[in-house]
C-alpha cells in the first residue's frame, strides 16, 4: 500500500492513559469538510458518541474525526453525553472548525464507565501543531484496537481518487452492525446523497453479512467521508471497489475474531425471497451447536438443519433442502462422513451451501467457530 493515501487528509494517534499505556486515542482530519455518510447500530441502547454522531451526520459533513478505544461511554446517562461532547468541543476549538457538527465521535470499550474526559482533552491540547503533515492510517488503526490482535486496513485506487478503509472488531460482533468500528476515507469528489447510497448497499453484503457471537453492540458505526480533492470519479465504479473492500475489511473482523480458528462462508440458495435467505444464513452461522462442530470437524449435518428449521418467520420443506460443502459445493453422503470430518477439520476457511429449492432468493453471511478461547477473553473480559 505504498504511496495509497487520500489527497488532504492527516491524522494522529495518543496514549491518553484511558485504561493503559497504549494506543488509545485517534483524530483523522480533512483539510476541508468532507461529503460524509453514517450507518449506526441498530441497539435500543446506544453509546452518546452514536448519539451525537446521529445529530451531526444529517448536516451530511464531516471534517474531523475522533475516536478513542478503551472506553465505549455507553450507559453513562447526560453527564456521559455531556463528556463526549466535551471532547468534540474541544476538538473544535483546537482546530478552529467553523462548527461542532463538523467533528464526529466514536468510542469503544467496557460499557458503564465514564470517560476521563480531562485525560482526553490534555492529550487533544495543541492538536493543531500535534497534527502531521501525513496520514498514518495503520497506526489510527493500532489506536482504535480493543481484543483485536491485528490491525484491519486496507487502501484502493480508482481512477485518481485513493479510498482507505480502517475497520476495529472482534468480539460482541452481530450486525446490525458489529462491535465494529469502520471508517472509510477518499478524495474522491461524491455527494453525501451518493455516499449514503453506496454506504447502505455494500454494508448490507458485509458488516451486515458476518456475526462472531450474536451479541449486537451498542457502538457500531461506519463512516464514509469524501473530501472531493481528487476530483470527480465513477459512481458505479467507486461503489465496486468499496462493496470489495468493506467485504474484505468484514472478513478481517471475523477472522480475528475472540477465540476463532476458522472462518465459515455460508450461502443460503433457493430461498423464496433474499430477505429469507438472510435470516437462514444467519441463523445457521449463529447457531452455537453448529459452530461449535466446525471447531472440532463434527459432521453432524442434523445442525445445519436444526438451525434453517428454526429460522423465525419463514417455511422449510424439509423434503427440498440440501446441504453441500466446500468450493466447489460437494454433498457428502452418509457413507463419507470420515471425509466431511476431514474437511472440516483440516480447512480454516470452510464453505457451506444450503439450496432450499423453493424460490430464488440468496444471501452470503460470514460466521466462525466457538471455541474455549472465546469464553476466557470474555469471562474476564473486565478483570
Amino acid at each position: 500500500m505504498e504511496d495509497c493515501y487520500p489527497k488532504g487528509y492527516r491524522s494522529v494517534v495518543f496514549n491518553a492513559g484511558i485504561k493503559d499505556d497504549t494506543l488509545d486515542l485517534g483524530v483523522v482530519h480533512s483539510e476541508k469538510p468532507a461529503h460524509a455518510a453514517a450507518v449506526f447500530t441498530t441497539n435500543k441502547i446506544k453509546g452518546n458518541p452514536v448519539l451525537i454522531g446521529q445529530k451531526h451526520i444529517k448536516k451530511g459533513f464531516i471534517q474531523t474525526l475522533v475516536v478513542n478505544s478503551k472506553n465505549s461511554n455507553v450507559a453513562t446517562g447526560q453527564p456521559g453525553y455531556d463528556d463526549a461532547m466535551e471532547i468534540v468541543k474541544k476538538v473544535k476549538d483546537e482546530l478552529g472548525l467553523e462548527k461542532t457538527s463538523l467533528v464526529f465521535p466514536s468510542s469503544t470499550g467496557v460499557i458503564g464507565r465514564r470517560m476521563p474526559v480531562d485525560k482526553i482533552k490534555l492529550a487533544l491540547d495543541n492538536l493543531k501543531a500535534k497534527l502531521p503533515g501525513t496520514f498514518s492510517y495503520g497506526d489510527f488503526a493500532r489506536a482504535i484496537m480493543t481484543t483485536d490482535t491485528v490491525p484491519k486496513y486496507l487502501c484502493a485506487r480508482i481512477d485518481d481518487a485513493v479510498l482507505v478503509g480502517v475497520a476495529k472488531g472482534s468480539g460482541m460482533i452481530e450486525p446490525n452492525m458489529a462491535t465494529m468500528l469502520s471508517y472509510f476515507f477518499t478524495d474522491a469528489d461524491i455527494s453525501s446523497k451518493d455516499l449514503d447510497k453506496i454506504l447502505r448497499r455494500g454494508v448490507d453484503m458485509s458488516f451486515n453479512a458476518i456475526s462472531i457471537d450474536s451479541d449486537m453492540s451498542t457502538s457500531d458505526t461506519v463512516l464514509l467521508m469524501a473530501n472531493g480533492m481528487a476530483g470527480p470519479v465513477s459512481v458505479k465504479k467507486f461503489a465496486r471497489v468499496f462493496n470489495k473492500m468493506a467485504i474484505a475489511l468484514a472478513k478481517m473482523i471475523v477472522t480475528d475474531g475472540e477465540g476463532v480458528t476458522k472462518m465459515l462462508i455460508c450461502d443460503v440458495n433457493g430461498a423464496k425471497n433474499d430477505g429469507e435467505a438472510k435470516k437462514i444464513a444467519k441463523s445457521i452461522i449463529n447457531s452455537p451447536l453448529v459452530k461449535t462442530a466446525i471447531y472440532q470437524g463434527d459432521p453432524n449435518w442434523g445442525r445445519i438443519f436444526m438451525a434453517v428449521g428454526k429460522t423465525p418467520d419463514v417455511k422449510v420443506n424439509p423434503d427440498k433442502l440440501k446441504i453441500f460443502w466446500g468450493k466447489p459445493p460437494r454433498h457428502y453422503k452418509d457413507a463419507e462422513m470420515d471425509q466431511l470430518h476431514e474437511y472440516l477439520k483440516s480447512n480454516s476457511e470452510l464453505r457451506l451451501t444450503v439450496d432450499l429449492g423453493v424460490g430464488k432468493g440468496s444471501f452470503r453471511a460470514y460466521g466462525c467457530d466457538l471455541t474455549e478461547e472465546y469464553v476466557k477473553i470474555n469471562a474476564y473480559y473486565t478483570t
